[in-house]
């Protein structure tokens, strides 16, 4: 077939769903008017480790509007059968209200569930729970590590003693938590035994087939739609102990149930990006060639489940060297399971790995970007695969150009502005290129419309917009023509709506979808006598503004519509699929970035600020640049956060996270956020996918930190080894 014109992909187009957004139009988790709903509120242990030994309900089932006060000590028994997703090892899981134990602070103890929300808050209040404490334990430096993970090449010990460059350095990273605007929520009904529950969500099938276990029911009984998500960031993509408790109360009150944890209950009833402990040593010679690197990582999980990222892959394919060891172990602590949370693994690997860079840069004497080029590989040394495309040589070039890095005075110190230190620094970033199976259903009504559907999410990043813009190209109609629907387990299935996979994975399957369609069209046009393309060779016919014509002859052609109704069709479908190649790769697959940050810090008083950033990318094809941007900054600007500004805090002695609320725990606002630009390298990697993209979500928040961090460096000629880098640790 000739190739479509492309009007839509690569144009800077406005969200189709911003409308709705900001008129209010848009429904999240329990926006939905369910008749006869009824509200529940969590209540949450007071202790971080122990029993509960009693729990006293009179108080509150006496208050006006109470219907049910559920716990341990009344629910039924639900089957919870093993768990069969990825986010956990099979059968662990937190069973709610099953027994007396309590694991974390903040664990769920008890639901209430009243008429209204204020009577269901107050009634939460009444409820009195007596517990036999015991002292958790939530520290990492005082807690037994488990087996770790490992990985190696060469023989990197005997590499590190006989290195003419020899370095060792710590770093720590604080917890983070999500903070999306919409907190987790859910509205469960039951309707005989269908479930159908309104979620905030990143994968509804992990929802659906997270409550299908724990209820002992077929997942086709489960239907859970989420068709907005008011922020994510990785929150979102398993069911948290709450939904199980929403759809509990609804089956136990025989009542449609709407529950949304509060602000504070976010920071302890669902995840976050663990605490880690990145130590690093490495080898070189004088020219700055490495020879060796060693990482022992250490990260906090909770003490019945094991949560484990990709934080070792950074640290085997980056650079060139003959000898590479990792151990990666995880640390079980009294504490709530962590969870992906953006640039999941390699935002970690990078703050230590480009520190570590910048420090050997510092003390070789050889410029930052000087010192990655010559440690660029040729292959993927941890697999021997080629990279499908690796373009870091060019995101540096471009980068250092349009930042201005060669004005840059390389010492320490060396550059102010009245009170204020001037620093710049930059950070490689890299994303592995992740894709699954999807599917897609595709249909062209009569009256030359088109719906697309796909059980895909919408946490941000604008899925509405990018698949609207594919789907128009490949059927050859405007935008406002074509309609994609998604976030509803009846829709065809799609992967998990993270990873940055969602673009590479459902956009294939709408593109195949799209392309069957049109085939199907271009077919039905040329075997039929009546029409203007009968007999003309199929591959030569296009499709414009929703009229089929020959590419070079625009005057031989006709509509979708005339089509149809001479055909006497209604309607024209297919299902679009896209499956992920079987067995090996042949190709390394990857995005990368480079990342540059000048920075200035208040001599006296230790306050830094970033002035600007650039994010240099080699992130395949860019579908949208407009939701490119928005992506890009996005990413940026949570990298602020986590260099700079956010830490959850708890306090060892029982467990209670002490800021965990949008006044103490802090993310950058708007007066934090300077000048930031992206720039994307013009790519095309069909290796990765039919559409040639590299997915963007994660990479643009992988290098921000360190770029930070060796900017504050070169300002002050301090380096902080931990994050969030503070006034205090400045002074």
């Amino acid at each position: 077939m000739s190739p479509q014109p492309q009007a839509a992909v690569g144009a800077p187009l406005t969200r189709v769903d911003g409308r709705l957004k900001v008129t209010g139009k848009a429904r999240y988790a329990v926006d939905h008017d369910i008749d006869g709903a009824v509200h529940a509120v969590i209540v949450d242990s007071s202790i971080g480790r122990g029993r509960i030994t009693g729990i006293d309900t009179r108080a509150a089932l006496n208050h006006a509007g109470v219907l049910k006060v559920i716990s341990h000590l009344n629910a039924p028994k639900l089957p919870y059968g093993r768990n069969p997703l990825p986010v956990a090892p099979p059968g662990e899981r937190l069973h709610v209200f099953q027994d007396d134990k309590v694991h974390f602070h903040g664990q769920p103890v008890a639901v209430v569930v009243a008429t209204t929300l204020e009577a269901a808050q107050h009634g939460a209040s009444l409820v009195k729970v007596t517990c036999d404490a015991e002292q958790p334990l939530t520290d990492m430096a005082h807690a037994q590590a488990g087996e770790p993970q490992t990985y190696a090449r060469g023989d990197t010990a005997k590499a590190l003693d006989s290195a003419a460059v020899h370095m060792e350095m710590t770093y720590h990273l604080s917890r983070n938590n999500h903070n999306a605007i919409e907190p987790h929520a859910t509205t469960a009904r039951w309707d005989g035994d269908k479930l159908t529950v309104w979620d905030k969500t990143q994968w509804v099938f992990g929802t659906q087939i997270e409550l299908a276990t724990v209820f002992g029911i077929a997942p086709e009984s489960v239907r859970v739609i989420s068709p907005f998500v008011g922020g994510g960031f990785g929150s979102g993509l398993r069911a948290w102990p709450h939904v199980t408790i929403a759809a509990l109360a609804a089956r136990e009150t025989k009542r449609p149930v709407k529950l949304a944890l509060t602000r504070k209950q976010l920071y302890f009833g669902t995840g976050f990006r663990p605490t880690y402990e990145y130590a690093v040593r490495l080898g070189s010679d004088r020219r700055g060639r490495l020879t060796a690197m060693s990482h022992d990582v250490r990260a906090e999980t909770s003490s019945y489940e094991t949560f484990l990222e990709s934080v070792l892959i950074p640290g085997q394919m980056l650079y060139s060297m003959p000898n590479v060891s990792q151990e990666y172990r995880t640390v079980p602590l009294d504490v709530h399971t962590p969870l992906f949370m953006r640039g999941p693994g390699y935002t970690t690997a990078s703050y230590a790995i480009e520190s570590a860079m910048d420090e050997l840069a510092h003390k070789l004497g050889i410029d930052p970007i000087e010192l990655r080029l010559r440690n660029e590989p040729t292959e993927d040394e941890s697999s021997g695969l080629p990279f499908s495309t690796r373009r870091l040589r060019e995101c540096y070039a471009v980068g250092a150009r349009e930042f201005g890095w060669h004005r840059r005075n390389p010492g320490p110190r060396s550059t102010r502005d009245g009170d204020w230190l001037i620093g710049t620094g930059m950070a490689a970033g890299v994303y592995d290129t992740a894709r699954n199976g999807a599917q897609a259903s595709v249909r062209l009504d009569a009256d030359g419309t088109a719906l697309i559907q796909s059980a895909a999410s919408d946490m941000g990043p604008g899925t509405y917009t990018s698949q609207t813009q594919l789907a128009a190209d490949a059927l050859g109609l405007p935008m406002g023509k074509v309609t994609f629907r998604l976030g509803d387990s009846l829709m065809p299935p799609a992967p998990p709506h993270g990873g940055s996979w969602t673009m590479a994975s459902v956009g294939s399957a709408v593109q195949d979808g799209c392309d069957k369609l049109r085939k199907q069209a271009i077919t039905l046009a040329v075997e039929d006598e009546k029409s203007p393309l009968h007999g003309v060779d199929p591959e030569t016919v296009v499709v414009r503004a929703g009229r089929l014509h020959v590419k070079n002859n625009p005057t031989r052609g006709e509509t979708y519509q005339q089509l149809l109704a001479r055909n006497k069709r209604t309607h024209l479908d297919v299902m679009g699929s896209f499956t992920r190649p079987t067995g090996p790769e042949r190709f390394s697959l990857f995005a990368y970035g480079a990342v540059f940050a000048e920075v200035a810090v208040d001599a006296r008083l230790g306050l830094v600020r970033v002035r600007r950033m650039l994010g240099v990318y080699d992130a395949g094809r860019i579908i949208s640049p407009k939701l490119a941007d928005s992506q890009a900054l996005g990413g940026m600007v949570g990298g602020i956060g986590q260099a700079l500004l956010e830490h959850t805090v708890t306090d060892h002695r029982d467990g209670r996270i002490v800021n965990a609320n949008l006044a103490d725990y802090l993310v950058p606002v708007n007066a934090d956020i300077p000048k930031l630009k992206a720039i994307y390298l013009d790519g095309d990697d069909r290796e990765a996918d039919p559409i040639g993209v590299k997915g963007l979500g994660e990479i643009v928040q992988v290098g921000v930190a360190p770029a930070i961090a060796n900017a504050v460096f070169h300002a002050t000629g301090r380096r902080i080894r931990e994050l969030p880098i503070t006034a205090e640790a400045l002074l």
